[in-house]
């Protein structure tokens, strides 16, 4: 606890329900103040400086949506946190709270364990507020001066003051992870765990006992209980990477797991409580998903409390040089080695690429730079962006028109080692590759020579060995 005593608003027009909730606090060591309508309120606010705020939904002059506005608009970003009780099952006046800045929701009739759990994390939140962020913390991370960098670590700075859910949307490789981590860094929840976890990796058959873990016995393999990716992340951050992949039944499931706060795991009889807060990700146009029905509009709108977009590396160029520095200097690290230098010319040829993959792709040419280049200094030569992927132009009427139309003379047939999609999930792959072939048949013409296999390789021992290490052939 902090050095002075906590103080508490409760705004409730009902003495019964006002007595229990200040009860409940006290025992908490949090002094209250309490306020039956929405003008004591505000008023009470003028005159302290409170911690937290509880206020029900429904007030005699107003109601607590107006009593958030208020809060906020005196408050800024880093105002009082506020909680808003709502009636049973009103998800829609919750949701709005939550997008008017509450932060956070319980419903009636109050569990007072919810309760405690949530005032615990406000509080918590509100020791956190003038701390800076260390600098292992992920946000270091979020590097860049341009105005849009500097608009998301705002927005970033914003959205940890709340338990709202966060959903974050940008392409892939342009960071939506270390957003997300950012957001847990600065958040109430740090110093608890942060899960990660892509839907799309997980098989459907698998999914709802790693979300949500299983009973020994419930199904063939089953040898023992299992917690699932929520009990993991309790008390913490569960981060739902590429949403859009989960398959509609599992959709279902998820959303009653974040509405109702609990979970039942496979072969339970009886659900158990969860407190996580959920981050959401995809590279995917969510809207569009929930248009073609492949998404269901009420997890959509339960996740997308608040949206943070992560802007694509083409559109803040000016980062690159700095972006490139930093990376560089940890692929070194990694290979325990000084880093070279990046010339001009490669800052210019980085600076004027289109980088699809973004932040991911930026990295991926650093690294194989690194290792083809012999030199101190990266040079543009030694990136190889000729022979990165383009981004496809968006196709027109004509385009679609040309397309119907059989061109004979276009016609491109694959050639021995020509990059096939239908092969390899990606040119990094495809290229990894080849690499590994050139590396496995020059080591066996040398006997597992790694001086010899380097010189008829025409690359240095050191680059030879950092390659080993990559590909996994030491």
């Amino acid at each position: 606890m902090a050095n002075r005593q906590s103080l508490a608003l409760v705004v409730d027009d009902e003495p019964d329900i006002c007595e229990l909730l200040t009860l409940t606090l006290r025992r908490m060591e949090v002094h209250c103040h309490t306020a039956a309508t929405l003008s004591d309120a505000q008023q009470l606010l003028r005159d302290n400086n409170y911690d937290f705020c509880l206020t029900d939904m429904r007030l005699p002059d107003g109601n607590g949506l107006q009593l958030v506005r208020h809060i906020q608009e005196s408050g800024g970003d880093g105002g009082l946190p506020v909680a808003v009780i709502t009636a049973h099952g009103n998800m829609e006046s919750a949701i709005r709270a939550l997008k008017m800045g509450a932060f956070d929701f319980v419903s009636k009739p109050v569990d007072l364990e919810r309760l405690r759990s949530l005032v615990q994390l406000a509080l918590r939140l509100g020791r956190k507020k003038n701390q800076p962020l260390q600098e292992s913390d992920s946000s270091q991370l979020l590097l860049g001066e341009s105005d849009n960098m500097h608009r998301l670590r705002r927005q970033i700075a914003k959205v940890a003051r709340s338990d709202a859910p966060v959903y974050i949307s940008g392409e892939s490789g342009s960071g939506k992870e270390l957003v997300a981590r950012a957001i847990h860094a600065q958040g109430a929840r740090a110093e608890q765990p942060f899960v990660p976890i892509n839907c799309g990796a997980i098989p459907a058959e698998l999914m709802e006992s790693e979300f949500f873990g299983h009973k020994k016995g419930s199904f063939t393999g089953a040898h023992k209980d299992k917690p699932g990716l929520f009990q993991s992340a309790a008390g913490g951050t569960l981060f739902l990477d590429e949403v859009a992949d989960l398959p509609l039944d599992m959709q279902v499931k998820l959303l009653r797991a974040i509405q109702e706060k609990s979970i039942r795991p496979v072969g339970a009889s009886q659900e158990i409580p969860i407190d996580v807060r959920i981050l959401s990700a995809t590279h995917k146009d969510l809207t569009r998903e929930v248009a073609e029905g492949s998404f269901r509009s009420d997890l959509y709108y339960r996740i997308n409390v608040i949206e943070i977009a992560v802007p694509p590396l083409r559109e803040r160029t000016g980062d690159i040089p700095l972006l490139a520095e930093t990376i560089m200097q940890r692929i070194a690290d990694n290979a325990g080695v000084a880093p070279p230098q990046i010339s001009r010319g490669a800052l210019d040829a980085l600076k004027k690429y289109a980088f699809p993959g973004n932040v991911r792709q930026l990295e991926n040419t650093l690294e194989r730079a690194f290792t083809l280049s012999d030199q101190r200094v990266i040079r543009a030569e030694d990136l190889l962006l000729d022979r990165e992927p383009t981004p496809s132009p968006t196709p027109t009427p004509e385009d679609a028109v040309a397309e119907a139309i059989p061109q004979h003379s276009t016609t491109m047939e694959l050639y021995p080692g020509q990059f096939d999609p239908s092969h390899y999930r990606s040119l990094d792959e495809f290229l990894q590759n080849i690499e590994r072939s050139a590396i496995e048949e020059a080591l066996a013409e040398t006997r597992w020579n790694r001086t010899a296999a380097a010189q008829k390789l025409g690359i240095s021992f050191r680059s030879l060995r950092y390659r080993l290490k990559k590909l996994g052939l030491e």
